[in-house]
């Protein structure tokens, strides 16, 4: 059996309780980082409870733990996977992993909990009925503006809010490229969602851009936008 356990995003009160008695009953837990999982589950356990063993599990090694991974579940190991927050295989390590799993009908069975795209949309103000997640952007930004051009062009077809990640390092950048495409539209940014120095604002991409070419951002960023007509 593996289980896929979302971690919080940043307040680790977030923690469901059904996460943590997974991970404090399974056999090993696979990690992105062991020393953020070991913080976590250090500051949740209580008396009893004994840590189980933590395994490094990230993207770079993703391929040579699979076949090890799957061996020991098929054999009745439970196992847990978790990302260093959030989610496990949205925009993170672990879709290869389950669908390994899928192919070889080994149970999988996801613990829900913190997501940051759903966060963000959540209480962005823009239409929720559907969207369209991007997860993070091409390095170099003559793909970024084609794959704004192919989302433009989606939009005729089904609109949506469209939810991408950025950097600090490289946001004004991608904010520039989607204004080439979409012109300077209104957009929501969430920055260190559920994190002491949160903040949600919606504004022009230009605001934005002037905003962090004076002062360099810092955080995780997740950036929405809706081009759908009102009224």
């Amino acid at each position: 059996m593996l289980y896929i356990v979302a971690t919080p995003i940043g307040n680790l009160d977030d923690i469901t309780l059904r996460a943590l008695n997974t991970l404090f009953t399974v056999d090993v837990v696979f990690c992105e980082d062991t020393r953020k999982t070991l913080n976590l589950l250090r500051l949740s356990q209580k008396t009893g409870q004994v840590i189980p063993k933590l395994v490094s599990y990230f993207e770079e090694n993703e391929f040579k733990r699979i076949p090890e991974i799957v061996s020991e579940l098929e054999k009745g190991t439970k196992m847990a996977l978790v990302t260093n927050s959030g989610t496990p295989t949205i925009s993170d390590p672990g879709f290869k992993l389950v669908r390994e799993c899928r192919q070889r009908n080994i149970p999988v069975i996801s613990i829900p909990g913190p997501s940051s795209p759903i966060a963000a949309l959540a209480c962005s103000g823009l239409p929720t009925d559907k969207f369209l997640f991007l997860g993070f952007l091409p390095n170099k930004s003559g793909q970024r503006v084609k794959l704004f051009e192919n989302v433009k062009e989606s939009q005729k077809s089904v609109s949506s809010t469209i939810i991408f990640f950025e950097s600090p390092f490289r946001i004004t950048k991608s904010l520039l490229d989607l204004k080439i495409v979409f012109g300077d539209i209104d957009i929501v940014i969430c920055r260190e969602l559920t994190k002491i120095h949160e903040e949600t604002q919606q504004n022009k991409i230009s605001f934005f851009v002037e905003r962090f070419s004076n002062q360099q951002p810092k955080g995780e960023f997740v950036i929405l936008f809706n081009v759908a007509k009102k009224g």
